[in-house]
């Protein structure tokens, strides 16, 4: 094998907006409403292989906007990207799928729901930048305390089976 076939690769192949949907449930009485709406955003990413060394990462964002109890709007997307990562160790990667595969493909879903949010009417909403450094450590520490748990709850059933 030569010294070139061992040379880490991690090449962007595509990235691409894999779903978009906005609700307007209240629409057009809300348009009337004075008061600003208040704003949710929920963000999950996910990463899964797709071919030998061929990865799609996804970034979905979730942002509801709310006037009192009515909902103004609710746009959802999912940004994906294809990336081609070879010759990585096993422990980078998970971290670069979860972490610098997110920073290349939140951008373009940012615009995508800025636009979106804008061309249904109203302000727009300038989603914040994400550490998803940070993202991916919480979640890594929310899946070994869930795992933890499951185990702790495992030895209970055969503590008392065997008692």
């Amino acid at each position: 094998m030569s010294e070139e076939n061992l040379q880490p690769v991690f090449q962007i192949q595509r990235v691409y907006l894999k779903d978009l949907s906005l609700e307007q449930p209240n629409s057009p009485a809300i348009f009337l409403e004075q008061e600003a709406p208040a704003i949710e955003v929920a963000v999950d990413v996910a990463a899964q292989p797709l071919a030998d060394g061929i990865y799609e990462s996804t970034v979905t964002v979730t942002v509801t906007a709310k006037i009192k109890d009515k909902v103004a709007f609710l746009v959802e997307g999912k940004q994906a990207g294809i990336f081609e990562v070879r010759n990585v160790p096993e422990n980078q990667l998970a971290p670069l799928l979860g972490i610098g595969c997110p920073n290349i493909v939140y951008p373009y879903l940012r615009s995508n729901i800025a636009d979106a949010i804008t061309r249904a009417g109203f302000p727009p909403v300038h989603l914040s930048e994400i550490n998803f450094e940070m993202f991916f450590q919480q979640r890594m520490q929310a899946a070994a305390a869930a795992a933890e748990q499951a185990q702790a709850a495992g030895t209970e059933e055969v503590a008392q089976v065997t008692h």
